[in-house]
């Protein structure tokens, strides 16, 4: 099951963000066993790590009309709603990425931590730190563990994941709060 929210801002992302002088392209949804995905044609203004916290609209006007509608909502919104509803949903964090015309939204089904790949937890760690930095918050083992509704038990399997993310330059530590990795703090990379 994928929540109704998520699949509506990724829509309304894809019709708002296509690229309108594309020809012989419109956006697709195209619906797995495992995944959905949502992309329309036309490469996007920011770089897809910068989804939840940057905003550029291509056609300002339809995402204007769009939310006079309630189609969708405020502005810069969305992806922090889709990434929420995500965790909310205990779905693997969805995939955003760019081919030479198309830009895709992957919306993955439910799938119990023990069967995520390692790439899927680092995009999930990397999301959940900038969802907390948007909000005035920071990212922790303990934040992390909630997220994938984890006990207190697999604090070292959280860490090991942190540290993955770490080095993949995607976050890194808060070191004016604390130095202590039992109490560290992360935000994202461009913060």
């Amino acid at each position: 099951m994928f929540p109704k929210q998520a699949l509506r801002e990724l829509i309304a992302n894809a019709l708002v963000h296509q690229d309108f002088l594309a020809t012989g392209a419109s956006v697709m949804i195209e619906m797995y066993s495992d995944r959905i995905d949502i992309s329309n044609p036309g490469i996007p203004p920011i770089q897809v790590e910068r989804f939840i916290d940057e905003n550029r609209s291509r056609n300002e006007q339809l995402a204007y009309l769009m939310r006079l509608f309630g189609i969708c909502e405020e502005k810069g919104s969305g992806i922090d709603k889709v990434v929420s509803a995500a965790e909310d949903f205990q779905l693997p964090a969805p995939d955003f990425r760019v081919g030479e015309t198309r830009t895709t939204a992957v919306l993955f089904a439910h799938q119990d931590f023990a069967d995520m790949s390692k790439s899927d937890r680092i995009r999930a760690c990397y999301q959940h730190c900038c969802l907390l930095y948007v909000s005035s918050q920071r990212m922790s083992n303990q934040t992390l563990r909630e997220r994938f509704r984890l006990s207190e038990s697999r604090t070292a399997t959280v860490s090991l994941i942190i540290g993955a993310t770490k080095e993949a330059g995607l976050i890194k530590a808060d070191e004016s709060e604390s130095t202590s990795t039992r109490y560290a703090r992360y935000f994202p990379f461009w913060a």
